[in-house]
């Protein structure tokens, strides 16, 4: 096991996916709500909004005033609204009310992109995946899993070819928490960092 793997596991054994969610329907709800906002923001909101809207139908057939009182401490809230309703009345008219399980079907739910059709396939239904999202990004070109022009489907694509199939699901959540609580955006812990020593950013600062 590579170094970057051991540090990973020794910080964070039990990493996995920290918005609130009871099963796939409320995780893709969850997921479209996170973007460009903190998790603990959305988890803030989704327990009113569920107890109103538990499956697409309701969603599908609700009020978009509603939903945006029920979002509005969120980034973005009334389009994240109108998206929301969206992805229920296509789950209604074109997947049975289901969440579909295939990266190309989740692609054709609005305010699906493939990071989040990345995580609902990962989480929801344990299929091997590796969602890209700004943490993963920024920890991949620190320690030179990726190139600086990369973008998220690049990334992805090379840290498959790097780890193997069976940690990615786990490996993602790793990430994740090592660059939302470890390796920060503006002020990384490289002082206590144990990857100090092979981490190109650092070595290059």
């Amino acid at each position: 096991m590579s170094l970057f793997l051991r540090t990973l596991e020794e910080m964070y054994p039990n990493a996995q996916c920290e918005l609130s969610h009871r099963n796939p329907f409320e995780l893709l709800v969850a997921v479209i709500l996170s973007a460009q906002t903190t998790d603990e923001s959305v988890n803030r909101v989704t327990p009113k909004l569920f107890s109103r809207y538990d499956n697409s139908e309701k969603l599908a057939n609700s009020s978009l005033s509603d939903l945006e009182e029920i979002l509005r401490s969120i980034g973005l809230y009334r389009r994240k609204a109108l998206n929301i309703r969206n992805a229920a009345i296509t789950l209604n008219e074109q997947f049975d009310g289901k969440v579909p399980s295939t990266m190309n079907k989740l692609l054709n739910i609005p305010g699906v992109g493939r990071k989040t059709a990345n995580v609902i396939l990962a989480v929801a239904f344990d299929i091997p995946s590796m969602p890209v999202d700004t943490h993963v990004m920024r920890v991949s070109t620190r320690l030179g899993y990726a190139s600086m022009n990369d973008g998220p489907k690049e990334i992805e694509i090379k840290l498959k070819e790097i780890f193997p199939e069976e940690i990615w699901n786990k490996l993602h959540h790793q990430i994740i928490f090592f660059g939302r609580y470890h390796c920060l955006a503006r002020k990384p812990n490289c002082d206590v960092c144990k990857l100090s020593n092979v981490c190109p950013y650092l070595l290059h600062k």
